[in-house]
């Protein structure tokens, strides 16, 4: 991987050019989920390829805190708004001057902060992993934090913080830094804020995902936006599932063209 600095922050990134002569799409950036890393959430689950094929410059990162980045301790570095700017100096480093943009669940959060910080960087926007839970409740549950710090996983009896504690020790995390991003990430959009997106939206929720909330609620909060419900998936399941990706290539060929 490669790294850069984001406001003296390390941020390690993966930049894959696109297959075909003609490149004539706009470059996706993807931002991966809590206790995830670009190999977890993009690569294993074949979405690198996919996007990679289709003729699209495909960029993945690690969130600070996560994967090879730089891991902080301190939660008031984790904001949603310092951690899409994380992303928008990603584009300026590599020269991207407007992108369409994915995010899961943490990620989705994050994307839509950038959309909304900096409308003139996205021509598209997909959040996945997260619905209308983006404006009801502040992300994740609080204790996720708290389950990061416990001694061990088998001291912990809620499912929830079982669940993101075996991931984030399956995916090599830095249990301390991931408590301090879980507090420091935590902020609910208000709905005048999400009305304020005006970019072309598409929000993929699995429809057992106990964690996104409805897509189609938040969808109906906002201007140019669609839901697609993946069947038969939960939050975590849905990552890899073709009905979604077909659905993400769809709606970004249906945009046009960055100019």
């Amino acid at each position: 991987m490669q790294d850069f600095l984001s406001d003296g922050v390390r941020i390690a990134y993966l930049d894959f050019p696109p297959e075909g002569a003609e490149r004539r799409h706009p470059p996706v950036v993807l931002i991966h989920g809590f206790a995830s890393n670009h190999g977890v959430n993009w690569l294993f689950p074949q979405w690198v390829k996919t996007l990679v094929r289709s003729g699209r410059r495909t960029i993945v990162y690690d969130n600070r805190g996560h994967g090879r980045s730089e891991k902080l301790y301190t939660p008031e570095l984790y904001t949603p708004w310092i951690m899409a700017a994380d992303a928008t100096r990603l584009m300026d480093h590599l020269g991207i001057a407007r992108a369409d943009v994915m995010g899961y669940s943490m990620g989705a959060r994050i994307a839509a902060h950038l959309a909304l910080a900096a409308p003139e960087r996205v021509r598209g926007l997909v959040l996945a992993g997260l619905g209308v839970h983006l404006i009801d409740n502040e992300g994740l549950p609080a204790g996720i934090a708290d389950a990061m710090e416990a001694d061990s996983l088998e001291a912990l009896t809620d499912p929830t913080q079982r669940m993101f504690r075996a991931f984030a020790e399956a995916t090599r995390s830095d249990l301390r830094a991931l408590a301090a991003g879980m507090r420091g990430s935590r902020r609910a959009m208000t709905s005048r804020e999400i009305a304020r997106i005006e970019a072309p939206t598409l929000i993929c929720v699995g429809s057992e995902d106990d964690v996104a909330g409805d897509p189609v609620a938040l969808a109906c909060l906002m201007p140019n936006a669609r839901a697609l419900v993946i069947p038969g998936r939960d939050h975590n399941r849905a990552v890899g599932d073709p009905v979604y990706k077909q659905g993400v290539l769809a709606f970004l060929d249906s945009l046009q063209p960055a100019v």
